[in-house]
């Protein structure tokens, strides 16, 4: 059974499989991250310009930054597993 996309905000959505960390986007280390992301173009900038509360790290090495709280996006994950194992 497949499962559906995670939504992180603005009607951008991600496969839940590909997701391998959520964090906070407030210390000095993540913002080094984010940095070495954009210097590679690995990065995807889905706030629509508003502030990032989170950063998505994929599987596939990508960077994503979202508006959304890193507890809105994992609980928003969490329901996605849930309902796709029943």
């Amino acid at each position: 059974m497949s499962q559906k996309p995670v939504n992180l905000g603005f009607g951008n959505m991600m496969p839940p499989d590909r997701i391998v960390s959520i964090v906070s986007s407030d210390s000095a280390p993540t913002k080094r991250l984010i940095q070495e992301a954009r210097e590679r173009k690995m990065l995807i900038d889905v706030t629509n310009g508003r502030k990032t509360r989170s950063i998505i790290l994929a599987d596939s090495d990508h960077v994503l930054l979202s508006a959304i709280q890193p507890e809105t996006v994992a609980q928003r994950l969490h329901e996605n597993i849930e309902e796709s194992s029943n």
